[in-house]
């Protein structure tokens, strides 16, 4: 029997979660599912999963001073319920849980909420979906999920990791090297994240300003602002860059279609959060790259990165940073070490057949309660 699944979501930005579901619209094969898709925003996740083939459903762009358009998307999901008749239905993020948990409820579909950060419950999105309790959740890590209650005591937590696909586009590392003006030989630095503060750029270049008595190394740095604090942010860091002397060593590269072939062409992916990652798909991305991982020692970078691929350093001690960074910059022998043992790594992680799998079987599991439920019910 085939498990219909329906994932709902904004779709309005870009980032680790839209790039989970670019990955599961992607996959062909898994035995006993299939995966549909509803967003409210039409943009490149939508572009992404129509190109994957995956059959998608727009629910209209929302704005919640707009409360108008909250209930057009309202009535645009019952549609979809109603057409795709899906076994169960997969909310991601406290915003989508919040609007459109009770319209999966009146319907009468199975509910799971997919947990992606670290929730407070205080913000206004949590007190939201808190209203409508799902039937069970999945938590992109355990550390995520150790926030769960924060939104309801009761309901079940399955961990289940973003899969991160092996890349096979290849790369002609020279020429993009000289593309970026770094020298061929030097030993490449890269951070590739959103602009958002919490991502540790600041962190970063305290630790590189650490290491500028060190020759043969250059940074490249990844990842366009999408508002205006990003752009804020963006330029505080190139003025902490230049204040501490190494704003020469560093190349802004904003928005990136091909981190892919950055990652291949790098030494070094350095990540280095004051914040905790939920999880961390770009750490699980380097290890496929064959590069040493630099994190700091919070949140689901403790699940991902370990000595045999990485480094964990405290967060907030550019001294701890800088000193993980000389070490690989100097020691090629140390780089190609924790390198070599990173795709596999990555693997065990986060293949994603084996990781739709356990997302089917967590699934499939709702719905056999529910219909239980339903049998035993008179």
């Amino acid at each position: 029997m085939t498990l219909r699944a329906l994932h709902v979501y904004s779709g309005n930005l870009y980032g680790g979660v839209e790039r989970m579901l670019t990955t599961f619209a992607g996959l062909r094969g898994v035995s006993g599912l299939e995966q549909r898709f509803a967003l409210c925003f039409d943009g490149r996740l939508a572009d992404e999963i129509r190109a994957a083939g995956a059959p998608l459903a727009l629910l209209g762009d929302v704005r919640m001073s707009r409360p108008w358009t909250v209930l057009r998307a309202r009535r645009a999901l019952r549609r979809t319920l109603r057409d795709a008749r899906p076994d169960v239905v997969i909310c991601h993020s406290s915003w989508t849980q919040g609007l459109f948990g009770g319209v999966v409820r009146d319907a009468g579909v199975p509910l799971v909420f997919w947990l992606h950060d670290f929730v407070t419950g205080e913000t206004w999105a949590d007190r939201l979906a808190r209203r409508t309790a799902p039937d069970a959740a999945i938590c992109t890590s355990a550390f995520a999920g150790e926030s769960l209650g924060r939104l309801w005591s009761h309901v079940r937590g399955d961990v289940v990791y973003p899969p991160v696909p092996q890349p096979d586009t290849p790369v002609d590392r020279a020429a993009l090297r000289a593309a970026l003006r770094t020298p061929a030989d030097d030993v490449v630095i890269l951070q590739a994240s959103r602009m958002e503060p919490w991502k540790g750029h600041r962190l970063l270049v305290r630790g590189l300003a650490a290491i500028r008595d060190l020759e043969g190394w250059t940074c490249w740095i990844a990842g366009g602002a999408q508002r205006p604090h990003e752009e804020a942010h963006r330029a505080e860091v190139a003025a902490l860059a230049r204040k501490l002397g190494v704003a020469s060593r560093i190349r802004y590269l904003g928005h990136r279609g091909d981190v892919p072939a950055l990652m291949a062409a790098a030494d070094v992916l350095c990540q280095p959060n004051v914040g905790p990652e939920p999880f961390g798909i770009a750490f699980v991305e380097g290890m496929h790259a064959g590069l040493p991982v630099v994190a700091t020692a919070i949140g689901g970078a403790r699940e991902i990165v370990d000595a045999s691929c990485g480094i964990l350093v405290p967060p907030d001690d550019p001294a701890a940073l800088g000193d993980a960074l000389r070490q690989l910059v100097r020691d090629a022998d140390l780089r190609a070490r924790l390198g070599a043992a990173g795709p596999a790594h990555a693997r065990a992680l986060s293949d994603p057949a084996r990781q739709a799998e356990r997302m089917r079987d967590v699934l499939a599991r709702v719905v056999r309660s529910a219909r239980g439920s339903t049998t035993q019910s008179p």
